[in-house]
């Protein structure tokens, strides 16, 4: 299966050099080597409007379909479907847009209090512009897990939008299960993938939409939606007049930063060398993230137990299923002056409620929300000492 090894994972993260120990990757990824020369290069080769007369069009040309298709293979989904944005909350934006031409009173959309407000926000505003209803799915706060779906589905479902993981506490849906239901009723499900692709294997196949980011696993700032061709092509999105109805470039507003297709490539390249292997690169992707999560697992559970043993600290997320992200709070203690010690020590671990604010009010946090730690491929267990003790020294 492979060997995931840590310490040659962080060599190849320039940032580290810094020093700090790094627990705010469920905000952004750090970018190893390969990504940054492969964004630079990309920036100083010739390159044009994507074609075939030239080696510049043809350049442009190659990293836009060769993104797609290291997106597919993350994704288990088709190349032909993948649409890039300037971020998965534009995106969202674009396609609840969209998808509510169709919409009108009786129509009925689901969001849930998990989530990260870009899967909420914008389903409930496109549902009110046109008369729909938006209706809630709630978590356990003891627990951490969704409520049963099944009694908010009817005839007037037509989209049910659900976290693949939750930025906030992890906790992880089960998303097949969920789509079947969804699908029964003969509705729509968009995954927002944001906070679950850096963590675990993906076969998102399952999904109408899925979304997520390249900058949460080690690439650019920019956003990726899958769906199948075929359902893409029964969409009509407000576009400029001689702007391609192709597919998928009929979503796709504007000149695309090749760029960033490049470095978003590059990240996925990296995620499959994690050490799994595989005949393609799909499978290597597969075996490398199988790897990863189990190393990061066990990071977490060790995490979760030496701060549960601090007096005065509360943890929050208790789920089954969990991506290695931790929100916690220390009694007597402000969490944004938490975030700011730890912060003078090296240690950044931010606070708040990270734009999943219904589920930090859900738990009783408020806007405000907790500290959070989240893991990344590049964690090691002297991270998680310089944690602990910055928690410990506060409370002393």
């Amino acid at each position: 299966m492979g060997v995931f090894e840590v310490e040659s994972v962080r060599k190849q993260f320039p940032a580290l050099s810094e020093g700090a120990a790094h627990f705010d990757g469920p905000g952004g990824s750090q970018t190893p080597q390969v990504v940054a020369d492969a964004v630079a290069t990309t920036m100083v080769s010739a390159l044009a409007n994507r074609g075939q007369l030239t080696a510049a069009e043809r350049r442009a040309d190659g990293i836009v379909l060769g993104a797609r298709q290291a997106m597919a293979d993350l994704l288990g989904t088709d190349p032909g479907g993948i649409v890039f944005g300037r971020s998965m909350t534009q995106l969202t934006y674009d396609f609840a847009r969209t998808l509510a031409k169709n919409w009108g009173p009786g129509d009925e959309v689901v969001v849930t209090r998990l989530d990260h407000d870009a899967n909420i926000r914008p389903w409930v505003q496109a549902a009110e512009a046109v008369g729909a209803t938006a209706r809630w799915l709630a978590f356990d706060p003891a627990t951490s897990e969704l409520d049963d779906l099944e009694p908010l589905l009817s005839d007037g479902t037509r989209l049910v939008a659900v976290t693949g993981a939750s930025n906030l506490i992890g906790t992880r849906p089960d998303l097949p299960a969920i789509a079947d239901l969804v699908h029964a009723s003969g509705a729509l499900v968009y995954v927002d993938g944001v906070h679950l692709t850096p963590h675990a294997p993906v076969d998102a196949s399952f999904a109408d939409f899925y979304a997520c980011s390249p900058y949460k696993f080690f690439g650019p700032h920019c956003g990726v939606l899958s769906a199948a061709p075929a359902l893409l092509d029964g969409l009509r999105p407000d576009k400029l007049l001689p702007a391609t109805d192709v597919v998928p470039e009929r979503f796709e507003f504007g000149t695309l930063p090749y760029e960033l297709l490049a470095g978003t490539t590059a990240a996925v390249d990296f995620l499959a060398g994690l050490g799994g292997t595989g005949e393609n690169r799909r499978e290597r992707l597969l075996s490398s993230l199988a790897l990863l999560e189990l190393y990061e697992d066990k990071l977490r559970d060790d995490l979760e137990s030496r701060l549960a043993a601090i007096e005065g600290v509360t943890l929050y997320g208790h789920a089954q299923r969990r991506t290695p992200t931790l929100l916690f709070s220390v009694a007597g203690h402000d969490s944004r002056s938490v975030a700011a010690r730890l912060a003078e020590e090296g240690v950044n671990a931010p606070a708040g409620s990270f734009y999943a604010v219904e589920a930090s009010r859900h738990l009783g946090l408020g806007d405000t929300g907790a500290v959070r730690a989240g893991l990344a491929p590049y964690t090691n267990e002297s991270d998680l000492d310089r944690l602990v003790e910055g928690v410990t020294r506060l409370v002393s």
